[in-house]
């Protein structure tokens, strides 16, 4: 057996390469299919080149590297591209958003429900009930409130 990889190199690069790449399969989030796809490829290389074996593993070795460290700048870059995500962040998602007070504010303090929740607001001074008012920050588990006539731009 030992005889029929040193003949046929090629074989061995191809089935690392194939198990590597039925081992990302099975969710190992990207870090096996470079080396993978460098192991088919240098079994193809040494399929149409005989390389000797320090070559062969020196290309590997290099072409691991080089589609790992491309991988790692192409992930950056599309992660600098997306904007960030207010996803299970509920009090974030909230800025903006146009309610109706439904009990009055004392000292600028007070309570209004949401959905099925009750969340602290403050403003910077009382308002009466039946304001209208808008999210315009999240300090803790505190909505900051403005009443919409001095707010100028709306949420959609």
């Amino acid at each position: 057996m030992l005889a029929e990889a040193v003949s046929h190199p090629y074989a061995l690069w191809l089935t690392l390469g194939g198990l590597l790449l039925a081992a990302e399969m099975l969710g190992t989030g990207g870090y096996l299919l470079w080396s993978g796809i460098s192991a088919v490829t240098v079994g193809l290389l040494s399929w149409i080149l005989p390389l000797p074996w320090e070559w062969q593993g020196a290309t590997f070795a290099l072409l691991t590297m080089v589609a790992a460290f491309l991988w790692f700048r192409w992930i950056q870059r599309s992660n600098r591209q997306k904007a960030p995500t207010t996803l299970n962040q509920r009090g974030s998602q909230m800025v903006g958003l146009h309610l109706t007070l439904n009990e009055t504010l004392v000292n600028g303090l007070g309570h209004v429900n949401i959905g099925d929740s009750s969340w602290r607001v403050q403003a910077d001074n009382d308002l009466p009930t039946g304001s209208e008012v808008v999210v315009v920050a999240v300090e803790g588990i505190t909505l900051r409130i403005t009443p919409t006539s001095f707010h100028t731009t709306s949420k959609q």
